[in-house]
């Protein structure tokens, strides 16, 4: 009886679709790390500019402002934060830059399909110097990214200045994605 050596075409088809098949559910799972990562970094972004305007705030004595942005300079008076984020001194207390305001921060727009989104009708935040933000609700910040609503996270600055981290619900992510397109 002569013995064959290797393996036949079926076995290499088989061989090749299990690897493909694998293959693809690595993908994927290596393309989720990578979105929640840059979703990561855009919550940490967000955090170090609101703790950064808190400290402005209490060390200076002056309210410290934190706004959407889509040039970098003034508040774009929106809830879609994705096209960037400033921080400035508000010398006069009208919310708005003037000249002679100091810029404290600024971050440019969110990259890699990320979106940010605050809560309906907070779309600037005021730091007090004795501590704590301005009146009003909590603001909440919805983070979106490419694995889709049921994924978002959010960030919630109570009016104390206390920031936590939560899971948004799946509205708010929607509503998140809505904002980007």
């Amino acid at each position: 009886m002569q013995r064959n050596l290797g393996f036949t075409l079926i076995e290499l088809l088989v061989v090749l679709a299990v690897f493909g098949l694998l293959s693809a559910v690595a993908l994927s799972t290596f393309q989720d790390a990578i979105a929640a990562s840059h979703s990561a970094a855009a919550r940490s972004a967000l955090s170090e500019s609101l703790l950064g305007a808190f400290n402005r705030s209490f060390i200076s004595g002056t309210k410290v402002v934190v706004c959407a942005s889509t040039d970098g300079t003034t508040c774009s008076g929106g809830m879609d934060w994705s096209p960037g984020w400033i921080a400035f001194t508000d010398s006069n207390e009208n919310r708005e830059r003037d000249p002679d305001d100091l810029l404290v921060g600024s971050h440019p727009p969110l990259t890699n399909g990320i979106h940010m989104r605050s809560s309906v009708g907070r779309t600037r935040i005021v730091f007090q110097p004795q501590g704590g933000v301005n009146a009003g609700s909590n603001v909440t910040f919805t983070f979106c990214d490419q694995r889709g609503p049921a994924k978002a996270s959010a960030l919630i600055l109570a009016n104390s200045g206390r920031l936590r981290a939560a899971t948004a619900s799946v509205a708010q992510g929607l509503a998140c994605l809505d904002a980007g397109t």
